[in-house]
C-alpha cells in the first residue's frame, strides 16, 4: 500500500479588471468571496479549511491538505496527497467574473510524486495535466508554454506551466518580486518526530502546531512573521506565515520511509533577496533532508548561487541546475541538492 504523498502540486491564478482595486466599492476584489463560495471549491479539490487569518493585504488558509492564499486580484492553492487541484480553476472563473474580474494568467507547479501510481486522472502524467487545464483556460490566454525541467537525478523533476493573455500589462513579468518552492525527502529522523503528536495528547490541532513550531524553530525563520499552524493527529504538520503582503508555508510530513517536506516564500529581490541563503539554511537546519530542490521563479540571476553557497554550509552540495524563461513569470531556476557524503 502506498504511503501518503507528500508532493503538491500549486496553482497560482492572476485576475484583472477595469479598476480591480475597486472591485465591488470596497476595493477587496478575490478577498470578497464568500467563504461558502471558497468552501465549494475546496470541496472540488477535497479539502478543507483547518485555520485562517489575514491582514491588509491577503487572506490566509490552512488546509487539511496544505494552503490557500487569496490577494484581490490573485489566488494561489496548493494541495497535496490525491485531491484534485485542477479542479478548482474553472470555479474560480466564475466566481471572480462574478466580482468583475477576468483570468488573465496561471501558473501551475509540481515535483516528481513519490507515489505517482497512486494518482488519480489527470494527474497520471504531466500531458493529461496540461491538457486539462487548456480544456478549462479561456481563450485568452494564448501565451503558453509547458516544460519538465530535468536533473541528474532521474526521479527528481520540476514540471511548469504557464499561460497569459499578452494584452495584460500586468502579466509582464516583475523581475523585482520572486517565489521560491523548495521540496525536501528523506528527512532526518530524529527531527521529523518533533512532527508527531503524543499518543495521549488531548491538545487541540492548534495548540500541537504552536508546539511544533516553537520546538522546532520554524518560527525563528522569519521572526517577524504571523503563524497560523496546524499539528495533524497523529502526524504531520502545516503553517502558513503572514509578512506584510509576503508568505511563506511549510509542510510536513514526516512518516518513514516517505517523509517529506515543503517550504515557499515570496519576497522582493531588491529588499531581501539577498537573504534567502540565509533563510533556506535555517530551512535545511531543521529537516537536514538527504535530498532538496529548489525552484527560483522570478528572482535575480545571483540567487541560485547565493541559495548553493548557503546550502553547501549544511552539508548539502548541488547535484544540478537548470532554467528556463516562461511567458506571464520569467525566468524560474531549478537546482538540485543531496547530502554531500551520499
Amino acid at each position: 500500500m502506498a504511503g501518503f504523498e507528500g508532493f503538491e502540486k500549486r496553482i497560482e491564478l492572476q485576475f484583472s479588471g477595469d479598476d480591480p482595486t475597486s472591485v465591488g466599492g470596497d476595493g477587496l476584489g478575490l478577498r470578497g468571496l464568500r467563504f461558502e463560495l471558497i468552501e465549494e471549491v475546496l470541496h472540488a479539490v477535497q479539502c478543507t479549511v483547518v485555520s485562517a487569518m489575514g491582514n491588509e493585504y491577503f487572506d490566509s488558509y490552512v488546509l487539511s491538505e496544505s494552503s490557500l492564499f487569496v490577494y484581490p486580484t490573485k489566488i494561489i492553492i496548493k494541495t497535496c496527497g490525491t485531491t484534485q487541484l485542477l479542479k478548482s480553476i474553472r470555479p474560480l472563473i466564475v466566481f471572480a467574473r462574478d466580482l468583475g474580474l477576468s483570468l488573465c494568467g496561471c501558473r501551475y507547479t509540481r515535483g516528481s510524486f513519490i507515489f505517482p501510481e497512486a494518482q488519480p486522472y489527470p494527474y497520471t502524467s504531466f500531458e493529461d495535466e496540461v491538457i486539462y487545464i487548456q480544456e478549462t483556460l479561456p481563450s485568452n490566454l494564448i501565451y503558453k508554454k509547458a516544460t519538465v525541467m530535468p536533473s541528474k537525478l532521474p526521479s527528481i523533476s520540476w514540471h511548469v506551466f504557464t499561460a497569459s493573455d499578452p494584452s495584460r500589462p500586468e502579466n509582464q513579468p516583475q523581475p523585482s518580486y520572486y517565489t521560491v518552492e523548495v521540496c525536501m525527502t528523506q528527512l532526518d529522523t530524529v527531527l521529523a518526530r518533533k512532527f508527531f503528536r503524543h499518543p495521549t495528547s488531548d491538545k487541540t490541532g492548534d495548540m500541537s502546531g504552536k508546539d511544533m513550531t516553537v520546538i522546532t524553530g520554524i518560527n525563528e525563520i522569519n521572526p517577524k512573521a504571523f503563524i497560523s499552524d496546524f499539528g495533524f493527529d497523529p502526524c504531520g504538520y502545516s503553517m502558513n506565515g503572514m509578512d506584510g503582503d509576503r508568505y511563506s508555508t511549510i509542510h510536513v510530513t514526516p512518516e518513514d520511509g516517505y517523509s517529506y517536506a515543503s517550504f515557499e516564500c515570496t519576497g522582493s529581490v531588491h529588499e531581501d533577496g539577498k537573504d534567502i541563503g540565509r533563510v533556506l539554511k535555517k530551512v535545511a537546519k531543521i529537516f537536514r533532508p538527504e535530498t532538496l530542490s529548489v525552484s527560483v521563479t522570478g528572482g535575480s540571476q545571483g540567487m541560485s548561487a547565493r541559495v548553493a553557497r548557503a546550502l553547501k554550509t549544511v552539508g548539502l552540495k548541488c547535484r544540478s541546475y537548470a532554467d528556463d524563461e516562461f511567458p506571464f513569470v520569467g525566468q524560474i531556476g531549478f537546482q538540485v541538492f543531496t547530502n554531500r557524503l551520499k
